[in-house]
């Protein structure tokens, strides 16, 4: 009968402490990288696999984090959710995933059940719906490790990443000028979300430099973020309808780009007439038309780097009172 190897077995075989072979599975610090590395190796050769239940009775942790995003079919969230296991499971936890469609009765009913299920922390990127944080400041105070990543908030004092949404919004916006344009609109998220003010400030500081006056009639958010398709090709229309029409439109939502490309093909616009360019992580963005010039976030290394920062959180020894918010570079992709 099949007996899977136990810690005590690699110990004897190795001829170390189990002490020792345990921490170098859990990548301690005070273990030695030479350490760690034999232990690792010899562990896969023996297809060695922890005991999760046994470990978070050992030691009072359940070795899961849950993850909060907006929405999963969002190349952007699965891309940084592919990120967010890689290094994960590596590091013998487990993620649940929910996602909460931009709705803040959702992000609420999921962040608790959570909280609840006893994750060892929390990595979540805010609903475009929500701007009471209330219930994430209480669980924070109550100990919980959260790190926001994406869609940041100013209101807790934590790690957190995101993209350089004022480049990228800049860079799109210059692209547009430097084609001739000069009546750019903006098609925007929800007002209340950081990238949303952030790629807002990128899109006005491009028209300043270029003293093209800013027009706010050209400016339309989407309170849903690009879930309810209506609503963008409402947008799209009322832009579409205005004596002075845009020659441009730059789209800050990855989401919304897909609902306005899907709008101005129903509304047979002429593409020689309005330029797009918008932020997306598509992986068929090039294959989409009419294409557009668009901005791409570094999303499995966010979610990478936001479950780093989580980790250290959850299996820091001493309370953590400094933190830093990092800003990953943006890529600017122009039609060919």
């Amino acid at each position: 009968m099949y007996k899977p190897a136990t810690i005590k077995d690699i110990a004897l075989a190795l001829k170390l402490s189990p002490s020792t072979v345990s921490r170098a599975l859990r990548d301690g610090y005070e273990i030695s990288t030479a350490t760690k590395k034999v232990v690792m190796e010899y562990a896969k050769k023996v297809n060695y696999q922890s005991n999760p239940i046994a470990l978070s009775l050992k030691n009072r942790r359940s070795y899961s984090i849950g993850i909060v995003v907006p929405k999963l079919a969002n190349s952007f969230f699965s891309q940084a959710i592919a990120g967010i296991e890689s290094i994960a499971y590596e590091r013998g936890y487990h993620t649940i995933i929910t996602q909460t469609h931009d709705s803040s009765e959702r992000e609420l009913i999921n962040v608790n059940h959570l909280a609840q299920r006893s994750v060892d922390g929390l990595l979540i990127s805010m609903s475009a719906g929500t701007s009471d944080y209330g219930f994430l400041k209480q669980l924070h105070n109550d100990g919980l490790p959260i790190v926001f990543f994406d869609r940041i908030i100013d209101e807790i004092e934590t790690f957190k990443v995101t993209s350089d949404n004022f480049s990228g919004a800049y860079n799109a916006t210059e692209s547009l000028i430097k084609s001739g344009r000069k009546k750019i609109a903006l098609l925007s998220n929800a007002p209340q979300l950081s990238i949303t003010n952030e790629r807002l400030s990128g899109y006005m500081k491009a028209l300043a430099d270029y003293h093209i006056p800013f027009r706010a009639e050209l400016i339309r958010n989407c309170s849903k973020g690009g879930n309810d398709y209506q609503e963008v090709e409402d947008a799209v229309k009322d832009l579409l309808a205005a004596t002075d029409k845009p020659d441009a439109i730059f789209i800050s939502s990855d989401r919304i780009s897909i609902s306005c490309i899907r709008a101005l093909k129903s509304l047979n616009f002429d593409p020689k007439e309005i330029a797009i360019a918008g932020f997306s992580n598509s992986d068929v963005v090039d294959l989409l038309h009419p294409s557009l010039s668009y901005v791409k976030q570094k999303s499995f290394e966010m979610g990478q780097i936001a479950v780093e920062m989580l980790l250290r959180l959850i299996e820091s020894k001493y309370p953590i009172t400094e933190f830093e918010t990092k800003i990953l570079d943006t890529e600017l992709h122009l039609i060919k």
